[in-house]
């Protein structure tokens, strides 16, 4: 039998990487085989689906409101599964609402990294591994040698048995083993090994069908199956073929396999060896390019001591000039202080009553006195105590030794790619090279924000193995520079030119168009998703035009979303495809549903239509009042402005060109909803909005014309939704 043949310790050894559990990495106990064929212990695989049960028990039913539009409640158990699945272990089960498809488990693999589908069974549907569970056990054995597999059945003191049975899954030692297996009874015709802790089954059984031996192996799936599988279960239209050709096929393949890396001993020896002196050479080149880089530094060094130096020089000669002026100064006044005695002088001459002999003496004593008094009016230091010329400015040479890196060497300058590049709930910056040769082997993304307050921002830094990368946690209504180099090993591109984009001016609000509330399905028509909706201009649209005989009277199609704001401000956006005629995009109040769908006045006529520029004198008053929500007119890629008081009276100034992605910011708090260029995040008009009720995403299109809601970036909405 298998579990008698012990291979030798050097080989049980060597393949100790191999019988390494993923999750737990330690030696697998009972694994269990994955649906992508990598093998986890049973203990472990329960323990990931426990965490997240437990997590997800913490939730919230999901409420829901029959009439719709609906209102989404996010559970509070939410962002506890987040971030089970952020760290790598999680898994979602459940089923989408309304919906009749059995259960189903994501587990995510710790081998492959990728989320598992484990069907409805879940980890009864997996497959024990009794032959890597055999290997171990060899490999236990192997390790402990002289440790001896003791009886079961012996009373103290148990001795060592010889014999294990594999019916009755024990270890016996002589005596015990005909103790319970006597000659002429049906254990006598047991199957027994040599002694052994590994049992397992003499017969693999489905786990979907537990009464059934697998006798079919799935070339799908990969994976032993019964008849019943094949006949209706999950496997009736995969190909299978018998037990004995899998097994035969696949022992030839790994056989061949096996010998073919056997046969190339000696070819990976020589690779080993030359593997070893290419080792050395990097050492010696490694210690090569230090040297070599030292050398570049002391440079630099040289370079800097010298401009220090002689920077350090010439504040010491100004100083020494200024203090030599200055000591002069200092001399000269100190002077003043000693013509006290000519101030006495002077006075006793004061006493003098004789006019001749005043003025013999008075006239050069006034000459010393006023040449002393001119000094004192004009007092100014000889010279300045600052040295704001001697401030050396570094911040240029700053920038560059900050750039300082190893020569390109002709790498490439990775370009930020602006189209593939958008702001929305997060920022999805990609990037390319121009060229194909010498591309990078990781990227460095940096990005800082852009605030009039703080020139010089702290740019943030992340490393990129990819082209593209997704970065949240951005501040709303701002503005991000974002670049990119490439290294190629310790050799780095320049940097790329910075490209600027803006953060919506509010958290994204994501909702789906709702197909129930007032939705016309023989005048639109909605993608399976629910994101993109069309106008059909069809056969209804020209019967109705086949019955009026004065001017074109055509009702507009409406749809909303399906989801309403109670609160805060949020910000969505859509896409108006080039070839629409008429659309109207707004907030409409939940007070006001019933009279939007069923407005009579809400034709588009010359003497209905709000912005068709007609002189009627009702019609702001009809903007005032009769119209059922807030919106803004679309079409012949033209952005028109609404006709209000303080609008200008030339129709043409109210005219834009229309943006290639348009965004709606409603503030719900201070009642205020705006009208953006989503690219830029140019706000193109603004106005109040009656916010009495719950506020819903509002749409109106007639003839041809097609809105698109824009995605998500990173998310698909429709498992946001599920989620819910």
């Amino acid at each position: 039998m298998e579990g008698d043949r012990l291979e030798s310790p050097v080989a049980i050894k060597g393949i100790e990487r191999e019988l390494i559990c993923p999750a737990c990495k330690e030696l697998f106990t009972h694994p269990l085989i994955l649906p992508c064929q990598h093998n986890v212990c049973h203990k472990c695989v329960k323990e990931i689906l426990f965490a997240f049960e437990d997590s997800f028990a913490d939730g919230g039913s999901e409420s829901s409101n029959q009439s719709s539009p609906r209102i989404k409640i996010s559970s509070p158990s939410m962002d506890r599964i987040d971030r089970i699945s952020r760290s790598g272990f999680g898994v979602y089960t459940g089923r989408k609402r309304n919906s009749l498809t059995p259960r189903s488990t994501l587990f995510p693999c710790p081998g492959c990294q990728r989320d598992i589908d484990l069907g409805e069974r879940g980890i009864n549907g997996l497959f024990r591994n009794f032959t890597l569970e055999t290997i171990v056990e060899r490999y236990r054995q192997a390790a402990r040698a002289a440790v001896a597999i003791m009886c079961d059945f012996c009373k103290p003191p148990p001795q060592e048995s010889t014999k294990s049975c594999m019916d009755c899954s024990a270890s016996y030692c002589n005596e015990c083993f005909k103790i319970h297996h006597p000659w002429g009874t049906v254990k006598a015709q047991h199957e027994y090994v040599g002694p052994t802790t590994n049992f397992r089954p003499k017969i693999l059984m489905c786990p979907e069908h537990e009464m059934e031996r697998v006798n079919m192996y799935c070339e799908i799936c990969r994976r032993p199956v019964c008849h019943l599988c094949k006949l209706g279960g999950c496997h009736a239209n995969h190909r299978v073929t018998t037990m004995s050709t899998a097994y035969k096929t696949l022992k030839e393949k790994l056989s061949k396999d096996v010998e073919y890396l056997i046969s190339k001993e000696s070819q990976v020896k020589a690779h080993i060896t030359q593997l070893d002196l290419l080792l050395k050479e990097t050492e010696c080149n490694s210690e090569r390019a230090k040297e070599e880089a030292s050398h570049s530094f002391e440079k630099l060094y040289h370079v800097l001591e010298e401009k220090k130096s002689a920077a350090l020089r010439a504040i010491e000669v100004s100083k020494n000039l200024r203090l030599e002026k200055l000591q002069t100064q200092a001399e000269e006044y100190q002077g003043l202080l000693e013509n006290n005695g000519l101030v006495g002088y002077a006075q006793e001459v004061l006493k003098e009553t004789d006019p001749s002999c005043f003025v013999q003496t008075a006239k050069q004593l006034h000459v010393r006195i006023q040449k002393a008094t001119e000094s004192l009016k004009s007092f100014r230091p000889a010279a300045e105590t600052t040295f704001e010329d001697f401030v050396v400015d570094i911040a240029k040479q700053e920038e560059i030794l900050g750039d300082l890196s190893f020569h390109s060497n002709g790498l490439e300058i990775p370009e930020i790619n602006e189209e593939q590049s958008r702001m929305y709930n997060k920022a999805l910056i990609s990037w390319e090279c121009p060229g194909k040769t010498d591309s990078a082997d990781v990227y460095v993304l940096e990005y800082r924000k852009l605030n009039r307050e703080e020139e010089s921002a702290t740019w943030q830094e992340i490393e990129v193995c990819s082209k593209s990368k997704v970065i949240s946690d951005l501040d709303d209504n701002s503005s991000y520079a974002f670049r990119v180099r490439g290294y190629k090993g310790s050799i780095c591109s320049p940097w790329s030119r910075e490209v600027i984009l803006h953060t919506p001016p509010a958290p994204v609000f994501s909702f789906l168009f709702d197909d129930k509330c007032g939705y016309n399905s023989e005048h639109l028509l909605l993608n399976p998703g629910r994101t993109s909706v069309e106008s059909r201009a069809g056969f209804p649209l020209l019967l109705g035009s086949e019955r009026m005989q004065v001017g074109c009277y055509t009702t507009l199609d409406y749809i909303i979303g399906d989801t309403g704001i109670a609160k805060g401000k949020h910000f969505w956006a859509f896409h108006v495809e080039a070839y629409s005629y008429l659309v109207k995009v707004g907030v409409v109040s939940s007070n006001k549903i019933q009279k939007l769908f069923h407005n009579t006045n809400d034709v588009t006529s010359p003497r209905n239509e709000q912005d068709s520029g007609h002189d009627s004198g009702s019609e702001d008053a009809f903007f005032d009042s009769s119209q059922p929500f807030t919106l803004v007119t679309l079409g012949m890629k033209k952005f028109f402005i609404p006709t209000t008081p303080a609008a200008p009276k030339d129709p043409a100034s109210r005219i834009l060109p229309l943006p290639s992605c348009l965004g709606i910011c409603l503030d719900y708090d201070k009642g205020k909803v705006g009208f953006y260029d989503a690219g830029c995040m140019k706000c193109l008009y603004e106005c109040e909005v009656d916010c009495s009720g719950i506020m819903y995403p509002a749409f109106a299109l007639m003839g041809g014309a097609a809105v698109h809601l824009e995605e998500a970036v990173t998310a698909k909405y429709g498992e946001y939704h599920e989620d819910i």
